[in-house]
């Protein structure tokens, strides 16, 4: 059993689902909090170490309250996993106003009020680690998936921008950018074309993968993990020249379209 506090949002699904069973066995003191109750419920027995928690991430009064209980009933915060997150694929010319208001609460919005909320607290009592999960997508553009770029660069730039205001302070930031990842969120791409750049790689990764990415940062603490290495320095190289980037951008849309035809064809496999 350990003493240390972690507060993981989006813990019912995907990577949080998995992360959270980790960390349940690791013996750490837990609050997993999503909005599906049900699911968590479901998944996760609550006891004296381990609370499942009804969270809207969009919601700041929300976020207040779990956190309150938090110190009320523990009197600290080690760590807060900020991996809420939402996907609506599709070309901006395609997409309906109503999915970037989603996509900005929950991915940005969400981030935000948890991590200036923690800070806080974590700030006060001289010690905390906050961990941002963002995506490749928030360190390269990814065409087909404007929207949720451009939420995830958001969510990399404010986590980036946090750590160093907190440098100093005892409290640290850090920021994960996998690429895709073979979750519900992968799933729901498969049928939309427009999505193709995000299976450009050489393959999903795992949720395992992932949750290894995150106990990293905990014993690490650095600013940022790009994951893979060698996806997340190809990014950042193609930064520096956009224009000659896209140069590229129709070969990996092949290959991408390539991969969603290979994944639907082995899921209804699966399921036949």
């Amino acid at each position: 059993m350990r003493d240390e506090v972690a507060i993981i949002t989006g813990a019912a699904h995907g990577i949080g689902r998995h992360f959270a069973g980790e960390m349940v066995d690791r013996g750490y003191r837990l609050v997993l909090a999503d909005i599906d109750a049900e699911a968590l419920d479901h998944r996760f027995e609550a006891d004296d170490r381990v609370r499942p928690v009804k969270l809207d991430v969009r919601d700041r009064e929300g976020w207040r309250s779990l956190l309150d209980r938090v110190i009320e009933d523990w009197g600290r915060i080690d760590y807060l996993f900020n991996n809420a997150g939402v996907i609506r694929p599709g070309f901006a010319h395609e997409t309906e106003l109503e999915s970037v208001d989603h996509m900005t609460d929950v991915n940005v919005k969400g981030t935000m009020y948890g991590t200036l909320l923690a800070s806080r607290v974590m700030v006060g009592q001289g010690f905390g680690h906050i961990v941002n999960v963002a995506s490749l997508t928030g360190v390269a553009p990814v065409a087909g998936n404007s929207v949720y770029s451009g939420s995830k660069f958001a969510v990399r730039g404010f986590s980036l921008a946090v750590a160093h205001e907190l440098a100093g302070t005892g409290v640290h930031v850090t920021v994960v950018c996998p690429d895709l990842v073979d979750t519900r969120m992968l799933d729901l791409q498969l049928d939309y074309e427009a999505a193709a750049l995000s299976f450009s790689g050489p393959r999903p990764l795992t949720v395992e993968e992932v949750s290894r990415a995150l106990f990293r940062a905990m014993d690490k603490r650095p600013m940022e993990i790009t994951l893979p290495l060698d996806r997340g320095l190809l990014c950042k190289i193609g930064n520096l020249a956009p224009r000659a980037a896209t140069v590229l951008t129709n070969t990996l849309t092949k290959k991408g379209l390539k991969t969603m035809r290979r994944l639907k064809r082995e899921r209804s496999q699966a399921v036949s």
